[in-house]
C-alpha cells in the first residue's frame, strides 16, 4: 500500500479536526492535531506556547516518519519542514458564521456555558479568540488569513483538495478517501 500522509487545514472551525478524525479513523490509521504539538499541556488548555523546534521535534518523533497518518491544524508559517513529507493536502473553507457558530458551541462544550458566558472565568477568553477567528476571510494581516493559506497552498509540490466544510462529514470522508485511492 502507498503511503497515507494526509494534511487538513483550514480556518478554525471548518471542520478540520473533524474531518481529520474522521479520515483518520475510516482509513485506521493515526490522527494527530497541530494544536497537540504547538501549545504545551496546560489546564486549562491554550495557555504557553511550545518552541518550533519542540514541535517539530515531537511531531518527528511521534508519526512523522511513518507512513500512515492524518494530521489536522494549521502549521503554515511553522511547519514548512513537514511540506516534503505530504502526499496530500486538504484544505477546509467554510463560512464565517458556520465557523463562528462552531467555535461557540465548541468553547461552551469545552469549558461549560457558564464560563464562556458573560460575567464567566472564561467569558474573555472566548471572545477574544472568537474576534480572532473572525478575522481570518478579511484581515490578511492576522497571525491566520485565507490570503496567508492561499499563499502557502500554492506553494505545496502535492495535491490540494478544497473542499465544503459546510457538508455533512461522511460525505466529505468519502471524497477524500476517494481522491487518495485515485
Amino acid at each position: 500500500m502507498k503511503s497515507r500522509r494526509i494534511h487538513i487545514t483550514g480556518a478554525s472551525g471548518a471542520g478540520v479536526t473533524s474531518l481529520g478524525r474522521a479520515l483518520a479513523g475510516a482509513l485506521s490509521i493515526p490522527h494527530h492535531d497541530t494544536d497537540d504539538y504547538f501549545w504545551q499541556p496546560t489546564s486549562p488548555p491554550y495557555q504557553h506556547l511550545r518552541e518550533r523546534d519542540d514541535r517539530l521535534r515531537l511531531m518527528n518523533e511521534m508519526f512523522v516518519p511513518r507512513p500512515h497518518w492524518v494530521l489536522s491544524g494549521s502549521l503554515a508559517g511553522w511547519g514548512d519542514p513537514l511540506i516534503p513529507t505530504f502526499d496530500r493536502v486538504v484544505f477546509l473553507t467554510t463560512s464565517t458564521e458556520i465557523r463562528l457558530q462552531r467555535l461557540r458551541a465548541r468553547e461552551a462544550m469545552r469549558f461549560g456555558a457558564a464560563a464562556v458566558a458573560a460575567g464567566g472565568w472564561r467569558h474573555k477568553e472566548t471572545e477574544e479568540f472568537i474576534e480572532w477567528a473572525s478575522w481570518y476571510d478579511d484581515k490578511a494581516s492576522a497571525s491566520r488569513s485565507l490570503a496567508k493559506h492561499e499563499a502557502w497552498l500554492a506553494a505545496l509540490p502535492c495535491p490540494v483538495l478544497r473542499l465544503d466544510g459546510s457538508r455533512p462529514l461522511p460525505k466529505l470522508v468519502a471524497e477524500v478517501s476517494r481522491a487518495i485511492d485515485a
